[in-house]
Formats: structure tokens, C-alpha cells, sequence
């Protein structure tokens, strides 16, 4: 079967809104799944991390263990079953209490980008990068020295206080490569959100193909387009690692060649 380059171009003429929607959706997904999951994944990074001392009260030791066992028994739960599944389970779960998220509809083409099922992968997605980011923070904090710790104190701040401003600002940035790693993964990952029918980019190509019935070359495009989303991400993380270092940046492409020509 030979690729028809005209089915390509048609895809692109006849379906432009509905490939941009779809690129919309995704990056959305992928953007705020890792931006929430990873406030959400702190928290759980510092449930991990509780210490329950002997001298603490029985009824805050009792507290802090539940806190605890939530954050570990999530992370391993979430860490340990496929985004798909965990999709598939929260849609038939909303359906077993009644709830349809097909009701929750926006007027125009807003819906085509913004809906209820779409709404329904923004939760799952958020969720299930929280677990990840809670194992990314929690070896991020774990590395930091503790010497940062006991110089904080010694500035008059209490170990909450050193905690937050101190030792997480460092355990962040320590795991910013990690962390965009999972936006690159998210970017992809997004795509198994279509068997709820949450209508990212692979959903939207999907019904494209199916419609046309150019599959080889719907979904060719399709693998560029996700190709091009991750190496601009990756370019962009590149880039404000670079900026967090000190280094300065520029976006010419041709300042490297005009250092290298009058250095």
C-alpha cells in the first residue's frame, strides 16, 4: 500500500479546525496535568516523608500514619496501573453514580476543544502525573544536602519554614530535567485518553481517518505532529534550564555562528 500524498494535503484542507482543536486539547492535557500534578505530587511527596517520632501524641500519630499510608498506598496504586485503565475505571465509575459527562457541552466549535469528556481526561491525567511527581519530589528532597537544612536554622527559621523555601526550591530544580521529561511523556501518553472520548489529538485523527479512510497517511501525520510537539517542548525545557543556570539565552539562530565568526 503506497502512501497517497494527495489524501495528506486533503486531510489538512478539509480538517484544519478539528487538528488544531486536537493539538489544543492536547497540549491543555499535557500542560495543566503537569503543572497541577506536580503541586498535587509535593504533597505527596511530603506524606512520604512524614516521620512519626514516639514522643508525638497518640491521637497525631494516628493522623500522620493515615496521611502516610494514603500518600504510599496512591503513588504504588496509580504508579502501578495504566493511564487507560485508570480512564475506563473513572468513566464507569461516573456512570455507576449516575453522572454523564456527555451533558457537560459548550456552544459553537468551543466545544470541540473544551467538553465534558474532555474535562474527564484533564482529571485522569492530573491524577495520575501527581503519583509520578510525588516519586520525582521525593527523591529530589531526599537529595538535597541537610546541611541547607541546619543553615536555614541557624537564619532563625523552624523546620517548616526551611522545609518549603529552602530545601523544595532546590529539590525542584534539582528534578526539573525529570519533570519535563513527564511533560513529554504526557504529551504522548494524552492519546490513550481517546477510549473515554476525550477529544485530544488521536481521537480527533481517528475520525478523521475513519472518515476518509486514509489511515496511513492520517496516521503518519499524526506521528509528525506528536514528533514536532515533543522536540519543541524539549526545546523550551532546554532553554529555561539554561535561564535557571545563568546562562544567557538567545533565540537568533545565527548568534552562535557570529560568536564563533569574530571570537
Amino acid at each position: 500500500m503506497m502512501i497517497d500524498f494527495s489524501k495528506i494535503g486533503d486531510i489538512f484542507v478539509n480538517n484544519a479546525w478539528l487538528l488544531l482543536a486536537g493539538v489544543i486539547s492536547t497540549l491543555i492535557l499535557s500542560i495543566f496535568g503537569t503543572v497541577v500534578g506536580l503541586l498535587l505530587g509535593v504533597f505527596i511527596a511530603y506524606g512520604k516523608n512524614i516521620k512519626v517520632k514516639p514522643t508525638t501524641i497518640w491521637i497525631k500519630k494516628v493522623g500522620l500514619n493515615i496521611i502516610k499510608g494514603f500518600c504510599v498506598i496512591y503513588s504504588v496504586v496509580l504508579r502501578g496501573t495504566p493511564m487507560m485503565v485508570q480512564a475506563l475505571i473513572f468513566k464507569y465509575g461516573c456512570a455507576a453514580l449516575g453522572f454523564n459527562w456527555d451533558v457537560i457541552r459548550l456552544p459553537g466549535i468551543a466545544n470541540d476543544v473544551l467538553n465534558g469528556w474532555f474535562l474527564a481526561g484533564l482529571i485522569v491525567i492530573t491524577f495520575n502525573t501527581a503519583a509520578y511527581m510525588g516519586e520525582i519530589v521525593q527523591s529530589g528532597l531526599n537529595g538535597v544536602d541537610m546541611g541547607q537544612v541546619e543553615g536555614a536554622r541557624s537564619l532563625g527559621m523552624n523546620n517548616r519554614d526551611a522545609s518549603f523555601f529552602v530545601v523544595l526550591p532546590q529539590a525542584i530544580r534539582n528534578s526539573l530535567p525529570t519533570i519535563g521529561n513527564e511533560l513529554i511523556v504526557n504529551i504522548k501518553d494524552s492519546s490513550v485518553l481517546n477510549v473515554i472520548a476525550t477529544t485530544e489529538l488521536y481521537y480527533r485523527m481517528k475520525v478523521i481517518s475513519s472518515a476518509s479512510y486514509a489511515f496511513l497517511e492520517g496516521y503518519l501525520i499524526l506521528a509528525v505532529i506528536y514528533l514536532l510537539l515533543t522536540l519543541i517542548a524539549a526545546g523550551v525545557l532546554k532553554l529555561i534550564e539554561k535561564k535557571l543556570d545563568g546562562e544567557k539565552i538567545s533565540l537568533n539562530p545565527f548568534a552562535r555562528f557570529k560568536r564563533g565568526l569574530f571570537a
